[in-house]
């Protein structure tokens, strides 16, 4: 095995005490930014606050839509015993295709399914509002 040694000041640590070989103190580099640097840190600063803007833009664009659709007025027709969802949509719009109409009152009312109960509410869209 061959053993390496090292002589000289710059391996014996001056160099990292800040001294040189003279004895007087090393001089401090100052740091730069350069102009790569200074893009890096102003996207840095910028794009956090350009998501947060277009957050609260998608947020309150959502929340508009939420409260302008509940103040929208529709004409509502409430199930009878034993009636579906194609008998409401033939008696609403007699002249279109029933699925189109089935379709806009389901989407239109939030329904999870087409079951309907005796009672329940129903918001007819717009185009087929005046069809009756």
């Amino acid at each position: 095995m061959t053993t390496i040694a090292f002589q000289g000041s710059a391996f014996q640590g001056d160099r990292l005490s800040g001294v040189t070989p003279s004895g007087a103190p090393r001089p401090r580099a100052r740091t730069r930014l350069t102009r790569r640097g200074r893009a890096v840190l102003a996207a840095l600063l910028v794009l956090p606050l350009l998501i947060g803007g277009g957050v609260l833009a998608a947020n309150s664009g959502a929340e508009a839509g939420i409260h302008g659709s509940a103040s929208a007025s529709f004409h509502h027709v409430t199930v009878q015993q034993g009636e579906s969802l194609w008998a409401i949509a033939t008696h609403v719009a007699p002249h279109s295709d029933p699925r189109d109409v089935i379709t806009a009152i389901v989407d239109l009312n939030g329904l999870s399914s087409t079951a309907l109960q005796a009672g329940q509410r129903l918001a007819i869209p717009h185009q087929y509002d005046g069809a009756r």
